[in-house]
């Protein structure tokens, strides 16, 4: 059975960065996750409404069950936050992707377990480093 990888991304309505949670979905599958990911799985692509409270109560069950909590954090986003800020309180491994050019939080990148910089998804490590901070 393969780990299981929660993805956190901005939402966009429009599902403008469908073809991005995609990538970084195959991304994943790759190096041997399966990946959940709100907005796809949960949410259909925007046709099913969850108010924020359910929406949080699903995303925090989501990491409950995941080995692996990713972040893309190109876009900011008070969702993010705190998705990343539970999965860190539980003790899950972070690990959070940005574009180059972008900027990170302090606050991000001090509970982030790897913080992954790219231009492409396509450019993304072919093994996932969860261990140690850094």
């Amino acid at each position: 059975m393969s780990k299981r990888a929660y993805i956190g991304i901005k939402f966009y309505e429009d599902s403008r960065n469908r073809d991005e949670i995609l990538a970084l979905s195959d991304w994943l599958n790759r190096v041997g996750y399966s990946a959940i990911c709100i907005a796809r799985d949960i949410e259909q692509w925007g046709t099913i409404r969850l108010t924020p409270q359910e929406l949080m109560q699903i995303s925090f069950a989501e990491i409950d069950k995941s080995d692996l909590v990713v972040m893309e954090m190109s876009v900011k986003g008070v969702g993010l936050g705190i998705e990343a800020g539970y999965a860190y309180a539980k003790g899950k491994p972070v690990i959070v992707l940005i574009r180059e050019g972008r900027e990170l939080s302090e606050t991000m990148a001090g509970i982030a377990t790897k913080i992954i910089t790219y231009q492409h998804e396509s450019h993304l490590p072919l093994a996932l480093p969860t261990g140690q901070k850094g």
